[in-house]
Formats: C-alpha cells, structure tokens, sequence
C-alpha cells in the first residue's frame, strides 16, 4: 500500500545541498521535495550519503551548500531543538530510548515543547504542575495507543521486545506533533511480524498528514510504502521517482539494487 500526498505544499525542501568533509565531497547537489501525507524515501549502497543527508536535515550537520526549508521556512543549519520548534522531529537508526523509564515516560519526555510551566512553578508543586503532568501523561497514552503499545505504557522499555522499541521510539519522535517525520532505518533488525507493523505504523503516521521522509535498506517494504523514491550514489542524486519508476530504471539497478535486490524490490507487488 503507497501513501499519497494531501498537499501540493511542501512540507520539507532541499535544495542543492551539498558537504564536504577533509576535501572530500560527501554529498553534491542533492535535491527533493516532501509533502503531507506522503512517505518519501532514500535510498542507495552503504556510503552514498543517506545518512550525512538526514544529520543535515535534523541541524546535525551544517551544508556546505544548498538549503533547507521546512513549511516554506528556512531552516537551514538550524540547531535541533529549533527544527523540533519548527515542526520536524526524527529518529535514529540506533534505538535512542531511556530503558529504565516506562515506555509512557519515555514519550512523556518528547511532549516537553508542549509543556507550558516552567522551572518555578515545578519548583514550588503549584497545581498547574500537576494538571500539565495529567496531560502530558494523556497525550503520551494516546500517542501509545496509536503505535500499539497502549498495553505496555507501565512497562520499563527495556523489558520491551525489539519491534516494541522501535514503534516506542516512532511514538516519542510523533510527541512533538512534527510537520516532517525523518525515519532512519526503522526496521533495521526486525523480523518478518515487527517489519509489516513498523510498514503499517508508517502508513498510518503519513495518512494523518505527516510528510515521512524514510531512510531503509529493506527494498521490499521501501517499494510497498514509498510514494516516491530518490536513489544516492556516492553523494549525488541518481534518480528521482515512483516505486515502479525507481524499480524499473537500469541505472538504478546496475548501481544499487542489483539481481536480489530487483527481486526483492519486485516481491513488494505480491
């Protein structure tokens, strides 16, 4: 199942954006456009610059060149808590969850923006305190439910299974109420069970009018769910286009995809 855009707007650009490291040019000319309610992904061989692309994106990184924009706004080189501010939120391809709080504490803790006491009115217990925290609480109980974890808010993370982790941590990168959604390898390590609900989480997550810009190396799922796909290869873009463009374009599979990943890409279908 392929999401598809709700807006002609772009929800994030990038424009020319390019970086060099020690002389050497990680990225060139890289540029794409994602709108609400799609899933854009990006994808191509280890070393083609997918994820010095997102730490520009989320401020990590700082381009040499090009631009970013967020709803029309730039952004770039912003720092993150800023983009955060400005509506993007992302999640990495090493689980970044705090394993001895609950899985509900754990997406309390990105609903943090949407707090409105500050430090003295925690420091002195005024009731508003307490009313945030009700509400924090609620919204990260929703938040759980939504990814399908609303059994396990009480849970300490680390005692979750693997498939868990990652959807906890798509719930906690969804508390902050992001325009645009980076994924960075959200099924890396899941079997079979916890890849098809990551796939239906991430459907369900665009369908709600969040532009997803997902980076995966699984082609099965990147072919089932992507709206369009961009192909990088050692730093620059190859091509731009649908699942069925991207699958069926030469270049593509000489460079990346090669004989299993045609058929795995292909499988996506059945």
């Amino acid at each position: 199942m392929t999401a598809t855009r709700t807006s002609n707007a772009a929800a994030l650009e990038v424009d020319g954006v390019g970086i060099s490291f020690g002389g050497i040019r990680a990225l060139d000319g890289v540029s794409f456009r994602a709108h609400p309610g799609e899933v854009f992904s990006i994808i191509g061989p280890n070393g083609a610059g997918k994820t010095t692309l997102f730490n520009i994106v989320s401020g990590l990184y700082r381009p040499t060149s090009g631009r970013v924009r967020i709803a029309g706004q730039e952004a770039t080189g912003l720092a993150p808590a800023r983009l955060a501010r400005r509506g993007l939120s992302r999640t990495f391809q090493n689980l970044q969850i705090f394993f001895r709080m609950t899985a509900v504490e754990n997406v309390m803790v990105g609903r943090h923006m949407a707090e409105k006491t500050g430090f003295f009115a925690d420091l002195l217990a005024l009731p508003s305190v307490g009313r945030q925290n009700r509400a924090t609480r609620a919204a990260a109980l929703a938040l759980l439910d939504r990814v399908g974890l609303a059994d396990l808010a009480d849970q300490p993370a680390g005692a979750l299974p693997y498939g868990a982790l990652k959807r906890l941590e798509i719930a906690r990168a969804l508390a902050t109420e992001p325009k645009v959604l980076l994924l960075d390898e959200p099924a890396a390590g899941c079997n079979a069970v916890e890849t098809e609900e990551i796939d239906q989480l991430i459907h369900a997550v665009a369908e709600g009018g969040v532009a997803v810009v997902l980076v995966e190396h699984d082609m099965k799922l990147v072919m089932k769910i992507s709206s369009r796909i961009l192909v990088l290869v050692q730093g620059k873009p190859l091509v731009v286009g649908t699942p069925a463009e991207v699958r069926a374009d030469p270049r593509v599979i000489e460079a990346y995809l090669g004989s299993h990943g045609e058929t795995e890409a292909a499988r996506a279908d059945r």
